[in-house]
């Protein structure tokens, strides 16, 4: 592959990358073809040592929304995070996606558990227009209680959310760590 077609491609898979992030990136590799013309190598050999452009491109996207989660970690860094993780190899297929839906599982149960029970006194608020003869104390002031425990689960789920995001993004630069890693090995 020559250097020619080794940049476009790497241009090309990095194109979800802002344009100054992406013009950085291919400064770099403009400086790898240089130092390896000095040394006397060929553009196909210094192509060749540096290895396939697409996964070059995958492991700086994966690098890039890792970063951009641990700065804001809103849910679509979160999401993006995880599928350029993903994509890094067949082998993240598994062992990430798995665990990440059962850690969302686990948010969006706890999250909506919290919020029913905050919300028990609009239901009883609501039967008791519907049906006037039904109202009972006991069933008011029950209500009120789930209520209270609600709002614990609430303040409780926002703590667990925010120490889950921050375990499962080092989970995620664990991983890609391993995979480049891994990588790395394969190359020499």
């Amino acid at each position: 592959m020559t250097k020619y077609q080794f940049m476009r491609i790497l241009e090309s898979s990095l194109k979800r990358l802002p344009s100054e992030e992406r013009e950085d990136i291919l400064q770099d590799f403009e400086e790898h073809f240089s130092i390896g013309k000095e040394e006397g190598k060929a553009e196909e050999e210094i192509a060749a040592s540096l290895g396939s452009p697409q996964q070059i491109a995958k492991e700086l996207l994966a690098d890039y929304h890792l970063e951009k989660v641990e700065a804001t970690a809103t849910t679509g860094n979160v999401f993006r995070a995880v599928w350029a993780v993903i994509g890094l190899s067949f082998f993240n297929l598994v062992i990430v996606l798995g665990p990440f839906i059962a850690v969302l599982g686990i948010l969006v149960s706890g999250w909506a558990s919290g919020i029913a029970f905050i919300v028990s006194p609009l239901l009883f608020i609501a039967n008791a227009v519907i049906f006037p003869d039904a109202f009972e104390w006991f069933d008011l002031f029950f209500s009120l209680l789930l209520s209270g425990i609600g709002l614990f689960i609430g303040i409780g789920m926002y703590f667990a959310t925010r120490a889950i995001i921050n375990g499962f993004v080092r989970y995620l630069k664990f991983n890609t760590r391993l995979v480049k890693g891994g990588l790395k090995h394969e190359r020499a």
